[in-house]
Order: C-alpha cells, then structure tokens, then sequence
C-alpha cells in the first residue's frame, strides 16, 4: 500500500509538472507537449495533479476536445474504482449492511 501511495504522489506531481511547464511553452510559443501525453500522465493515475494544474495554471480549460477527453478518464477511473470496492468485498453482505441501518 505504501508504494502504492509513493506511486500516485509521484505521477501526480509529474503530470502537474509537465502540465504547467507545456502552459510555459504556450505562452512562450514554444514546442509543446503533446496532449496524448498528458493524457497517458492522467490515465496512468495522474488526473488529481493534471486538474489542478489545469486549474492553476488556466490552462487547457477552454479547450472542448481536451477537457472531453480529460473527464472521460476521469469517468473511467472512477467507476473502476466504484467495481473494485463492489467486487472486493462480498456484495450481498454490503447490501444487507446498507439496509440494516448500522451505518
């Protein structure tokens, strides 16, 4: 659990980082950093560090097309983290406990 913890701060401080350094090239009219690599950074388990770089930083927010795509993976990462916590635990034992009023 603790690399996995070590793991996600790191790529998300690196999407953060490739982030707010592509928004430096933009204002810079430099080479930039392709979205399909900021989009690998998010899917990879980098989308808390790419939001808020996006929100920091302003940038990539009033383009469409990458926001789409950015809420997409965030979706997808989501609902596979709702099937893990359904399918780790014993699903009948979680309904009953919802409808026992224990919680």
């Amino acid at each position: 659990m603790n690399i996995l913890i070590l793991y996600l701060l790191v790529i998300n401080f690196t999407a953060f980082i490739f982030a707010g350094y592509d928004k430096h090239l933009a204002v810079k009219h430099k080479w930039r950093i392709s979205e399909n690599t900021l989009f690998a950074l998010a899917a990879f388990g980098g989308s808390v560090g790419l939001l808020l770089a996006m929100v920091i930083f302003r940038h990539k927010i009033s383009k469409p097309s990458f926001v789409i795509k950015f809420s997409a993976i965030v979706f997808i990462q989501i609902l596979i983290l709702i099937l893990k916590f359904v399918y780790s635990y014993n699903f009948l034992d979680f309904v009953w406990f919802l409808g026992s009023g224990n919680n």
